[in-house]
């Protein structure tokens, strides 16, 4: 049987001063959210394990998401955080080398004040070239057309490993910007290298309400532009709070994917997850796992 991944979900230990992107509005995400809460979830969806993913710019953050993953075997991988820029970024790998569930990295690219700079700076792009030669995978984050569009050369330079792109690259679900983005995605997908999260989509739905159909509209132009062998589905659990509970967020992908074969079915629900990040998870791991080559 297959393993089912949610390939995109986070935990903290809430204070102001490290999360402060979450803002008064953001009640329900200001609090501690850690394993003990997100297990019984994954259970009631039969859903193995899942891949924890850094929420904030610290490197403390990513030797916190690892001790978890030691003391919890269904944390299957976790993607921290680390200064690419940083001078010392060999030194700073090296202390995780032991870690075998650091899958790999993102930089918080849809916070900064100039994406477009960061994208063509030297040391940030060294750092990037690093990272792939030592088997981990970048992923992207960037929120719109405006920022997604930006990637296009930064992503046709690091094609030494997977990278992959969160939550389709944030597009505003409703919007005015759905040409800007559909073509953005175009350029991005016609690169192999490049795979795309079926996550976080709830919290980008413009209305007050959630269309079900809406939101399908955007996750058939990401099955038609990366085909089922390049996405994979996350949560963004507990950021999906703010819109949807995890039950409806895996609901929405599970009502999406049913018109799909089962083998393609479980590509999304896993099988790309395992085949990028290597992932290992006790007995249920398929044999024909394999890095990139």
């Amino acid at each position: 049987m297959s393993l089912r991944i949610d390939a995109h979900q986070h935990f903290w230990r809430y204070d102001a001063d490290s999360y402060p992107w979450m803002s008064a509005g953001m009640g329900v995400l200001r609090r501690d959210w850690m394993p003990r809460d997100l297990r019984p979830l994954l259970d009631a969806q039969g859903i193995d394990g899942c891949i924890a993913v850094q929420a904030r710019a610290d490197e403390a953050e990513t030797d916190f998401l690892l001790e978890l993953a030691r003391s919890h075997d269904w944390i299957a991988a976790v993607i921290g955080w680390v200064d690419l820029r940083a001078e010392d970024l060999d030194a700073r790998l090296e202390r995780w080398a032991a870690s075998p569930t650091l899958a790999g990295f993102r930089h918080l690219l849809q916070d900064d004040p100039n994406v477009a700079e960061t994208l063509v700076d030297t040391r940030f792009n060294l750092g990037v070239k690093r990272l792939q030669a030592q088997g981990h995978v970048y992923e992207v984050l960037v929120r719109g057309a405006t920022q997604l569009a930006k990637t296009h050369d930064f992503c046709a330079r690091h094609d030494r490993h997977w990278l992959v792109l969160d939550h389709l690259g944030k597009p505003a679900i409703g919007g005015s910007e759905d040409a800007e983005w559909r073509n953005a995605l175009i350029s991005l997908a016609a690169m192999p290298h490049v795979l795309c999260k079926v996550s976080g989509l709830v919290t980008e739905v413009t209305s007050q309400s959630i269309d079900e159909a809406e939101v399908r509209r955007y996750l058939d132009i990401a099955l038609e532009l990366f085909g089922p062998n390049r996405l994979l589905f996350g949560s963004d659990w507990p950021v999906c709070l703010l819109r949807a509970s995890y039950a409806e967020v895996c609901r929405i992908i599970e009502n999406w994917t049913a018109v799909l074969s089962p083998d393609e079915q479980s590509l999304i629900w896993g099988g790309n997850a395992v085949r990028c990040y290597g992932l290992r998870l006790g007995n249920k791991a398929p044999a024909e796992a394999t890095p990139w080559t």
